[in-house]
């Protein structure tokens, strides 16, 4: 009896990594346990991530190194760049606090995922993040939240992301008066 299609291309292996971890791992040489002397995210078990994950005999024997997102910070290396312009000048507390509610959110699964710089000019911000991936979201939970129409562009050679949002001012209705 002659094996089906499925079962044949189910067998090939060819293109498929024999180790199978994230490829953050295979790109970082890190010693397991490590752990990032200035933002205190541990690597163990091939990723990086926040809290404590060690004991304190494992943490004697960790060796205290710079993760790759302080390195990418430090050096202000970017992969996500997020440009909101907004008309109501009002807006631009909430916009903030909004962007730093979803860098928090995203630093607690995810430590490698960070915001570079922030700079507002003019009624334009800029965000630089570490990854596409986090700009993305930033400009989507901005959008959701303040409306407007996102619009993103990945660039084929360093796979960066450049993400735009224009926030429409709103239009308030006055009442007329009697």
């Amino acid at each position: 009896m002659k094996p089906s299609k499925a079962l044949i291309r189910s067998m090939d292996r060819r293109g498929s990594r024999s180790d199978k971890s994230p490829r953050v791992a295979q790109k970082t040489k890190f010693r397991e346990p490590s752990v990032c002397d200035r933002c205190g995210a541990v690597y163990v078990d091939k990723t990086w991530r926040r809290g404590p994950r060690l004991e304190a005999n494992a943490l004697n024997k960790a060796r205290w190194v710079r993760c790759p997102a302080c390195a990418q910070a430090e050096t202000g290396e970017y992969y996500g760049r997020v440009l909101i312009e907004v008309g109501d000048i009002a807006l631009r507390e909430a916009i903030d606090a909004r962007i730093n509610n979803v860098d928090k959110l995203a630093q607690v699964t995810q430590p490698e995922r960070r915001i570079v710089s922030t700079e507002w000019n003019g009624n334009t911000l800029e965000v630089l993040t570490t990854s596409q991936k986090l700009a993305h979201r930033i400009v989507h939970e901005v959008g959701k939240a303040f409306g407007g129409v996102p619009h993103f562009s990945w660039s084929h050679g360093d796979g960066s992301l450049f993400a735009t949002l224009r926030i429409a001012p709103k239009l308030h209705k006055h009442k007329k008066s009697k």
